[in-house]
């Protein structure tokens, strides 16, 4: 069965659209306070347990997004000192490329209501993770505890 000129056309339109769409750039946080507990969000939208996280805005650096999503999420403030772990490709969702930062000395300022984005945002002990936590978030877990490689792909 030949494809319809407009099925051929509806897919050509789609491939020049993905070609001329700009990258994007979003950035997460391993944020660990100082009794090495690491923070995680559970979003109002979506399943699952994430790091914190989102896009960087025109005119924004990487880290300064790292620290406004740490704060717009968690109600949390991040220490000076950003490591940067890695970028990744994300073949999956959401942005193109993920920075990854991590830091060690995170603090909540105030405990984060419920809203529609966010359902949940708290401190958990590595070995007392929440269920539901999302297979990206576990691979960094692991690749930031030294249980494997860091990847490519988010």
């Amino acid at each position: 069965m030949k494809p319809s000129a407009t099925r051929l056309l509806s897919k050509g339109l789609r491939a020049v659209a993905l070609l001329r769409r700009p990258m994007t750039l979003g950035v997460r946080v391993a944020a660990f306070d100082t009794a090495g507990r690491i923070f995680l969000v559970r979003h109002a939208w979506r399943p699952g347990w994430y790091l914190p996280g989102g896009g960087v805005d025109p005119g924004e650096t990487a880290e300064a997004a790292a620290h406004r999503e740490a704060q717009e999420e968690g109600r949390l403030t991040l220490g000076p000192a950003l490591t940067l772990v890695a970028i990744y490709y994300n073949r999956r969702q959401g942005r193109d490329h993920v920075v990854l930062y991590r830091s060690d000395d995170a603090v909540q300022t105030a405990s984060r209501p419920a809203d529609r984005e966010i359902a949940e945002a708290k401190f958990f002990p590595l070995n007392r993770l929440p269920d539901g936590v999302t297979p990206a978030t576990v691979r960094r877990l692991a690749e930031l505890g030294g249980e494997r490689p860091i990847a490519a792909d988010w």
